[in-house]
């Protein structure tokens, strides 16, 4: 099976890409494989690293305060459709899969023109702009939570899951220890991402030495910009652990026994994968505020609670984490429902259905 991935901009969009990717080799020895991506987004160093055919195209995305600008991103958009059809008709896939960023937008539209079958993939509960245009081209839609395929046509609709999730199941659970953290004592892990936020950490800074007469241990990803600030503070507790990275992220989730996060697409996934209760503090700088929407999904199910960012602060941490730990009937409660929302075989059902689609069964 030749295969066409498109997917770029944030790792939403990337990692699920390369977790279809892996799936593809897995089950089709055969298969051959070409990425095409930006020229200057995160794909076009993360791809190549991970041994994968890579072409970078130049494309920008509509810029919504300036609308003027968005003629030159005109310009721009029309000739990556040149080069992309040029690319598609040397290299005439069996199939192309759009997984999310604005870099899809053209790769689709292009696979459509010429008649080559066409897979999309929207990993948030509330469609990016692209998959919006993109999903009466394509031959058939995936989704990751339920919520979101209401936007779609029903009848080319599926619910796959995120792909991102079979990786969270194969992963290894690390020993505490590696961390300096006891064995015995309930771990909360606190991260927002591999850079942090610049907001919560400036909370947290008021938040961690609260934590020193709680009996449970904190580990705190402060991110790479912020770790060094954290590092020299004298006021932090002897439960609370500080790393600025966690390149095992999902090895420690699965000693977790409650995460305080973001709420994008990936992060849903891994935590509903390994069915960890949550405390979702969804970012409100993203478009159509879909992170809160994507928590919302968790907490309407007693999965998750959501504190908005502007709201949180010591008191209502601190007693929301109580809540949690120490009701053991509601933890119980939250981590069985966390864990049925999960879909543990992902990429391996959007292998079966792009496998169908091009042997058009």
């Amino acid at each position: 099976m030749r295969v066409v991935v498109s997917a770029g901009g944030t790792g939403g969009h990337i990692y699920p890409a390369l977790a279809i990717i892996s799936k593809i080799k897995e089950m089709d020895k055969n298969s051959d494989i070409l990425y095409i991506g930006t020229l200057d987004r995160m794909e076009h160093e993360i791809v190549p690293k991970a041994g994968i055919n890579y072409i970078g195209i130049e494309m920008k995305g509509l810029n919504r305060k300036n609308l003027f600008k968005n003629i030159k991103v005109l310009s721009i958009y029309n000739r990556a459709k040149k080069k992309i059809k040029a690319i598609l008709k040397d290299f005439k896939p069996d199939i192309v899969l759009g997984i999310g960023g604005y870099i899809t937008l053209p790769v689709i539209e292009v696979a459509h023109s010429l008649g080559i079958k066409t897979f999309i993939h929207e990993q948030n509960s509330i469609p990016g702009l692209s998959n919006k245009l993109l999903s009466k081209k394509a031959d058939c839609i995936g989704v990751s939570l339920e919520d979101s395929m209401q936007y779609f046509d029903s009848k080319k609709t599926i619910f796959t899951g995120n792909p991102r999730s079979e990786q969270v199941v194969a992963a290894k659970p690390i020993l505490k220890s590696k961390y300096g953290l006891a064995s015995n004592k309930r771990l909360v892990l606190i991260v927002m991402g591999s850079l942090g936020s610049m907001t919560i950490n400036n909370k947290f800074k008021e938040i961690i030495p609260c934590f020193k007469n709680y009996d449970y241990e904190v580990l705190f990803v402060t991110g790479k910009d912020y770790y060094e600030e954290y590092s020299q503070a004298a006021n932090i507790p002897k439960n609370v652990k500080m790393v600025p990275y966690l390149d095992d992220m999902l090895g420690v989730m699965k000693k977790t026994d409650l995460i305080i996060t973001r709420a994008g697409a990936s992060t849903i996934a891994e935590i509903t994968a390994i069915g960890i209760p949550s405390i979702l503090i969804p970012s409100p700088y993203v478009t159509h505020n879909h992170q809160y929407k994507n928590a919302l999904s968790l907490a309407s199910r007693n999965a998750a609670v959501i504190i908005e960012e502007d709201k949180l602060n010591s008191d209502i941490l601190l007693k929301t984490i109580d809540d949690i730990l120490k009701d053991s009937k509601k933890y119980d409660i939250m981590k069985k429902n966390s864990k049925s929302l999960g879909v543990v075989n992902s990429a391996t059902k959007i292998y079966e259905v792009i496998r169908k689609i091009v042997n058009e069964e």
